[in-house]
């Protein structure tokens, strides 16, 4: 049987649009190819007590963390990039477990410390808590609690946080604490800074000013489109206008480090995280913030974003990234904004 010459023409135009779309965003949005393991390590008793180690294991390996962890890593071994993620106000880390893995998966360890359990309005504490972390982690601490061979490559440590955690994560990114090492990415997952305009928490972060934060790392902004309303009349927005996404993107400063800012048209507040959070704060998740349902699609964007986003501006490889913004609409969500700082002008603003 033979094929005419412009069938062959059609089949290879095919197989190659085929090949460029499904490479554009490098399969972010999907579970990646590593196994991932996740791990709890305690934190350090009040009464000083210490881990155990091995002989060969680096300084700082033996002393348990100054918070206690959740941790995320592949399961293969070798030295990958870290990525330290902070937790929303009054929740747990474990309620991000499945966006970890998704980033895990790719081949990132993530880190999230449990904070506080209980906490006022002032988040000074939370960042010299987060501070503490990292300079524990890249002091070799994290060596064994990670799977047999699998490495933590310090050196490339990037934050990220969700709601109050992204505020904190911004307050490490401009010096409000001192950090062992130059952070190489910073991602907030629709940060807020307190409960509006006039009524921030403190320390503030939002100056009010266009373009007042330097940030020194390459900074990505996810928001979402339903974080600003409220779930009904008598509760407030968990992200309120005027102290959520929007303004810390717009904060940044156009002669800093590169820049990007995504927003997730209809969805809210907490749906990047697990959809079974138990307990009586897994409720108050469901309960309080605006939803858009199910919360697959927008845990799959806000991980596969991040894994872009830290690929570009970690690994070097911008494939995944550069495809997201040629091509937004591969996103498992609609996004009502993208657009692109610093690495080249603005992309895209879609409506």
């Amino acid at each position: 049987m033979t094929i005419a010459p412009a069938l062959l023409v059609l089949l290879a135009h095919c197989l190659l649009l085929h090949r460029c779309m499904g490479s554009e965003a490098g399969g972010v949005f999907d579970h990646g190819r590593h196994g991932v393991s996740l791990t709890r390590v305690e934190a350090l008793s009040r009464c000083g007590g210490g881990g155990r180690t091995s002989p060969s294991s680096p300084p700082g390996a033996s002393t348990p963390p100054p918070k206690p962890l959740l941790v995320a890593a592949p399961c293969e071994a070798e030295e990958y990039p870290v990525l330290v993620f902070l937790h929303g106000y009054l929740v747990v880390n474990s309620f991000y477990s499945q966006l970890f893995q998704h980033v895990a998966s790719h081949g990132f360890i993530v880190v999230a410390p449990q904070l506080y359990t209980i906490s006022g309005p002032d988040t000074t504490e939370e960042i010299s808590a987060a501070a503490a972390v990292i300079s524990w982690l890249t002091g070799g601490g994290l060596s064994t609690s990670l799977p047999s061979g699998v490495r933590a490559e310090a050196t490339k440590l990037s934050i990220s946080g969700h709601s109050r955690g992204g505020k904190v994560a911004f307050a490490l990114a401009l010096g409000h604490a001192k950090l062992a090492v130059p952070l190489a990415a910073l991602v907030a997952v629709d940060p807020v800074d307190g409960m509006g305009v006039g009524r921030q928490t403190p320390p503030p972060i939002l100056t009010g000013k266009n373009h007042s934060l330097r940030v020194a790392a390459p900074a990505m902004v996810i928001g979402t489109g339903l974080g600003e309303l409220p779930r009904g009349p008598l509760l407030p927005p968990c992200a309120p206008r005027g102290v959520s996404h929007a303004e810390f993107y717009g904060e940044l400063n156009r002669g800093g480090a590169a820049a990007c800012h995504m927003v997730a048209r209809d969805y809210g507040h907490t749906d990047m995280m697990d959809d079974d959070t138990p307990g009586a704060r897994g409720m108050l998740t469901r309960a309080i913030c605006r939803s858009g349902g199910a919360r697959e699609p927008m845990r799959r964007f806000v991980g596969g974003a991040t894994v872009a986003f830290l690929k570009k501006w970690v690994g070097g490889d911008g494939e995944a990234l550069d495809g997201i913004r040629a091509r937004p609409e591969q996103a498992p969500v609609a996004l009502s904004v993208v657009e692109f700082l610093g690495d080249e002008a603005v992309v895209a603003q879609i409506a």
